[in-house]
């Protein structure tokens, strides 16, 4: 392999698919990536079994061929090479010339045919969605995604679609986040993406109006962002029925501004930390709401005015699941609506369900 490439486009590209490469593999070739050279492209790709992430650049092509590299030696080197054009050249011993200006380097290589195939499959179903909608869906979403892996459906999001509409749902037992939006497809259809593809996702999506297309199979899905591939398993398992755990009954509710609440609630925050987690209590009453933390190294009081309709309520929350919460919400005013102090809170924007947030509240001890 011999090529000419320009080290933006190179340095971009190893950049991205690098996120996909294992850093401790039991398969060596998949702790670099692989290269591809062939017409007057250059293909780089990352995978570590679970997910993987492909792109092409342009490229001069002198020589076809392909070749596996250390990804983190690769990535270091063409980032911090001096001139802008780059000449990278192979031989039979799988050694890797590079070059740029005056600097050189050698590295080892190893033949792609040590390198598994990224996966292929049927499609079942395809749908296309504008890039910044499925961004702001997933940002909106993904915080809620589980980390633990006893359940491991929740360790990704249920995406839905029936009806001529598109929902994620992410639950993760102490909170559920649910965004939707009206598509023009007929398709009825839902599986389970995991929660590290959607980082990915959002990583590659750029602000533009440019759509992203999905492809899905009985066990894959693979986002087409640009000239990005992202191709990744789906969870299999049952996932919550949502639709029955969010509470039917309201015997209160609130209309607030978002930025009063988060304020609030980040100033009771801090007296907490990885170690401590006390409730931040919150009563709804007379118009305000009143909000006190006392843990090990202190105790915090603040007040917000606000109306209150229906029954008083006391009810606590872990401040940063309450946090993202009112973060991810993106309205100036939020409905807060209570049906007790043990049932969850729903948070939703004054107008419209698009965006549908429920919390669950921390027992709290009397006093």
């Amino acid at each position: 392999m011999k090529i000419n490439v320009l080290r933006t486009d190179l340095s971009e590209a190893v950049s991205n698919v690098s996120r996909a490469v294992s850093t401790k593999a039991a398969i060596p070739a998949l702790e670099g990536i692989l290269i591809k050279a062939y017409g007057q492209k250059l293909s780089v790709s990352g995978y570590d079994l679970e997910i993987g992430i492909n792109t092409s650049i342009d490229a001069t092509v002198q020589k076809e061929g392909e070749i596996v590299v250390s990804a983190k030696l690769f990535s270091d080197i063409v980032r911090k090479l001096p001139e802008e054009v780059v000449c990278i050249e192979t031989d039979d011993r799988m050694i890797t010339y590079i070059t740029s200006g005056q600097a050189e380097y050698q590295i080892v290589g190893m033949s792609s045919v040590e390198y598994p195939d990224l996966p292929t499959f049927e499609e079942t179903d395809n749908v296309e969605i504008k890039g910044e909608i499925l961004k702001e869906m997933i940002r909106q979403t993904v915080y809620a995604v589980s980390d633990n892996n006893a359940k491991p459906v929740y360790t990704g999001s249920l995406f839905e679609l029936s009806e001529k509409t598109f929902r994620i749902v992410s639950v993760d037992g102490y909170r559920m986040a649910i965004r939707k939006e009206s598509v023009d497809n007929e398709i009825e259809s839902e599986f389970v993406v995991p929660g590290k593809t959607q980082q990915e996702v959002l990583k590659l999506i750029k602000d533009d109006d440019e759509n992203v297309e999905m492809s899905i199979g009985q066990r894959h899905i693979m986002f087409k962002i640009g000239e990005y591939s992202i191709i990744s398993r789906l969870i299999e398992g049952t996932f919550l029925d949502y639709k029955s755990t969010i509470p039917k009954d309201k015997k209160t509710e609130v209309v607030v501004n978002t930025r009063l609440i988060i304020n609030a609630v980040d100033r009771m925050s801090l007296l907490n930390g990885d170690k401590i987690q006390s409730p931040v209590r919150c009563l709804f009453s007379n118009d305000e709401i009143h909000f006190s933390c006392t843990s090990a190294i202190g105790k915090a009081n603040d007040v917000i005015s606000c109306p209150v309709m229906g029954e008083e309520v006391e009810i606590g929350f872990n401040n940063r699941y309450l946090l993202e919460a009112l973060r991810n919400i993106d309205s100036d005013e939020v409905k807060i609506t209570l049906n007790g102090g043990l049932s969850p809170m729903i948070i939703t924007p004054v107008k419209g369900d698009s965006f549908i947030s429920l919390v669950v509240p921390m027992r709290l001890s009397n006093g």
